[in-house]
């Protein structure tokens, strides 16, 4: 290995035309085929007295494995735009310098979440069982009957990137948006939809919801039985930001008893552990967080929090600094 170049680790499979490149730039440890735990990397961190890693959201990167890390880590870079498994005030006050990756996930996320309404829109599970089974009986006309987007109401609770990259598709299929957010945004972005300065104020208003805030103590568990009872019945409600922000008894209750119309779920409470209640029902569509799983999104995602690497190992300021964001 060329030492004078900075040591890094890569803990996870990644594609392999950023693996090239890191190699290119980095004394790099890589396994092309198996992702390393907390615990493992770690170790293998204090081995090679390494610089700069690259993670992803399976390692929790808490206050006391930080402490554990050597001096010589400068940069923990996530491929993610969400950050929630990494205690950055901790990281911080260790001089380590973390990073994300926005912006370039926005498209692909934003698809996966209309994807989603869409098909819970239109009962898509309960046809693709139809199918599976070999159809054989022609459907009645007033049977599994979905609901029109056009002219309805979708509600977006978190209006950046991605929120705005999902209410851009909803008006593309004719529906009216409502918003909830920290701040309101400028009439630019804001796109003639309507503010609402609370979750519970906006809540009544919406035809569909769509969440796409981060996963914070503040919006942990934000859908709950008593929020979703404010949701019209026959709503739709979509998340593909963060299982943190629902509670998922509140959540199957309302998709059992019918106040829900359906949902669209990427993200869970306990991933990679789905509660199995979820199978059991046929008005949910559900899929294994993958908003950002495109081949030109991941290797977008992989090349910048190289770049964010690079950045500091030279001294330079990272781009998706998150210190400077707290």
């Amino acid at each position: 290995m060329n030492g004078t170049r900075p040591k890094a680790i890569i803990a996870f499979p990644i594609l392999e035309s950023v693996a090239a490149r890191a190699r290119a730039e980095f004394d790099l440890q890589y396994d092309p085929t198996t992702p390393l735990e907390t615990e493992e990397l770690v170790r293998l961190a204090n081995q090679i007295q390494a610089e700069a890693l690259m993670v992803v959201m399976r390692h929790k990167m808490t206050e006391p494995v930080i402490a554990k890390l050597p001096e010589s880590v400068r940069v923990i870079s996530t491929a993610s735009v969400g950050f929630d498994h990494i205690d950055v005030a901790a990281a911080k006050k260790r001089g380590i310098v973390v990073t994300n990756t926005p912006d370039v996930l926005t498209d692909a996320t934003a698809d996966l979440g209309f994807l989603l309404l869409l098909a819970a829109s239109r009962r898509l599970p309960e046809a693709a069982a139809t199918m599976a089974s070999g159809w054989g009986q022609t459907q009645g006309f007033g049977e599994r009957l979905g609901r029109d987007l056009r002219g309805k109401t979708l509600a977006i609770y978190g209006m950046g990137r991605i929120g705005q990259a999902i209410a851009d598709r909803a008006r593309a299929f004719g529906m009216k948006i409502v918003y909830s957010n920290r701040r309101r945004l400028p009439q630019d972005l804001e796109k003639g939809a309507t503010y609402f300065a609370t979750l519970d104020e906006m809540l009544p208003h919406a035809d569909a919801l769509s969440l796409n805030a981060p996963g914070t103590k503040e919006t942990e568990k934000i859908m709950n039985e008593k929020t979703f009872a404010l949701l019209p019945k026959g709503a739709i409600f979509v998340n593909v930001a963060r299982g943190s922000l629902v509670d998922e008894e509140a959540l199957i209750n309302a998709l059992r008893s019918g106040h829900l119309f359906a949902a669209g779920l990427d993200v869970f409470a306990n991933e990679p552990q789905l509660d199995q209640r979820f199978l059991a029902l046929a008005n949910v569509v559900l899929t294994p967080h993958i908003g950002s799983a495109t081949v030109e999104t991941r290797e977008q995602m992989g090349l910048r929090a190289l770049e964010n690497m690079r950045a500091v190992v030279r001294g330079e300021t990272a781009k998706d600094a998150l210190e400077a964001k707290l």
